[in-house]
């Protein structure tokens, strides 16, 4: 084999050994991370069966009588379920930590892969080129015989087709990267979305605490004092309901049927990943003992505290509220407004926590909150209600039933609310 052939030779040889060793260290690692993230597969999967009977327990309860008794039990429960869910959080959020590591191992195994490579191509290509400064008559007339320069040729030729193969690799490689670092950015953003997701978590496994600890101290511990608390929340909503009926009965709009989407056209996704709907729009078997009105103005659906909350459709928060700092337990608690590119507006009500803000623009499926157990609920789940949007408005008012407190919340004409199973 002619010099410079045995060279390269040797030299893609070196190479080819420095980069197995390289990836024989960092296959060790990438191994033990995955061990390690199955392991915490393994973990996830635990915690999950933990929650779901920690939830079934809680349909079971909230299913009950309501008493004192059974409310510190509801509440006992759901601290358990709220603890799981913070920690299979945190479990999620040490699971993509491993993933990036992981990822971060592969990627320089690539990268070591394609810079060998690139190097050896490099010498042995610059070895051609210069092997090619030579006329063919001198490279025979630099032969021994006429079958060493054939032999050279042939030799020079098998060459050039393993330099082919390598440019030919190096193109995979080079798409192997690309993937692997458009992997690792979606798991750095969904790194991020999860510890923010913890820190909501914790946020909201304290307030429960607090809730439970008020609970005791407003009643005593006793069922007498429990009852005459359920009663005035009762009485309070009741009064704050009819006041709110009276004057958006006082409001006129003219809803013209052009400026929304037919009924049964289905333009908005889920609030939630599961929906069990719990309450019906308008008059149903149990809106007239529910409500003052006799009439449910938007569609509830079983949700625990904590579960997270979507935006059914792309639009603008016009508003956020929390009923209960006015007249605590009398309305929709916790709130947020969106109004829509389509005519209609959304608003849901009875969040643990809001995370959008007014005037923040908000896409199709965006977290905007947390539902909850706030304001007039005969339990934890999420209230939706659909309006024209030209009719809602965000107003404050004056509350009799509230000691003339002023509550802020959306308001409009009786006939500007729809219903959203039309439209879901």
């Amino acid at each position: 084999m002619p010099k410079f052939l045995y060279q390269l030779g040797v030299l893609l040889t070196l190479g080819g050994l420095i980069l197995a060793t390289h990836s024989f260290v960092y296959a060790q690692t990438i191994e033990e991370l995955q061990t390690k993230i199955s392991a915490k597969n393994e973990e996830i999967k635990k915690l999950e069966e933990s929650i779901k009977q920690h939830q079934d327990d809680l349909v079971v309860l909230g299913a009950q009588k309501k008493t004192l008794k059974n409310s510190i039990a509801e509440l006992d429960v759901l601290q358990k379920k709220l603890n799981a869910d913070l920690k299979l959080t945190q479990v999620k959020v040490d699971t993509t930590d491993l993933t990036l590591r992981k990822l971060g191992s592969e990627i320089s195994i690539k990268e070591n892969e394609i810079d060998t490579h690139r190097a050896a191509l490099k010498e042995a290509l610059q070895a051609i080129y210069e092997r090619d400064e030579y006329s063919l008559a001198e490279v025979a007339l630099s032969n021994e015989s006429f079958s060493g320069f054939w032999g050279d040729l042939e030799s020079l030729n098998q060459f050039s087709d393993k330099v082919e193969q390598n440019v030919g690799l190096l193109k995979v490689l080079k798409g192997d990267l690309e993937d692997k670092n458009i992997v690792q950015e979606a798991e750095k953003k969904k790194l991020i979305g999860l510890k923010t997701e913890l820190g909501d978590r914790k946020k909201i496994t304290d307030a429960n605490k607090k809730v439970q600890a008020n609970l005791l101290a407003e009643t005593s511990n006793q069922e007498t004092k429990f009852k005459k608390m359920l009663n005035a929340e009762l009485a309070l909503k009741d009064a704050v309901e009819q006041e709110l009926r009276s004057y958006e009965t006082s409001l006129k709009f003219i809803l013209d049927p052009s400026s929304i989407p037919p009924r049964g056209t289905k333009v908005f996704s889920s609030p939630l990943d599961q929906m069990v709907i719990t309450q019906q729009f308008g008059k149903t078997s149990s809106s007239g003992r529910l409500y003052a009105s006799g009439t449910h103005n938007g569609t509830d659906f079983r949700a625990l505290v904590g579960t997270p909350v979507k935006a059914m459709l792309s639009g603008t928060v016009i508003g956020t509220g929390d009923t209960d700092i006015v007249c605590k337990g009398a309305s929709y608690g916790k709130w947020v407004l969106i109004r829509h590119n389509n005519g209609l507006a959304t608003l849901y009500g009875h969040f643990s926590m809001v995370k959008v803000s007014q005037g923040q623009a908000v896409d199709t499926g965006e977290l905007i909150g947390y539902s909850g157990n706030t304001g007039y609920t005969t339990g934890p789940h999420l209230h939706v209600t659909v309006f024209a949007a030209a009719a809602v408005k965000v107003q404050s008012l004056p509350s009799k039933a509230c000691g003339g407190r002023v509550y802020t919340m959306p308001l409009a004409a009786i006939n500007a609310y729809l219903d959203p199973m039309d439209y879901l």
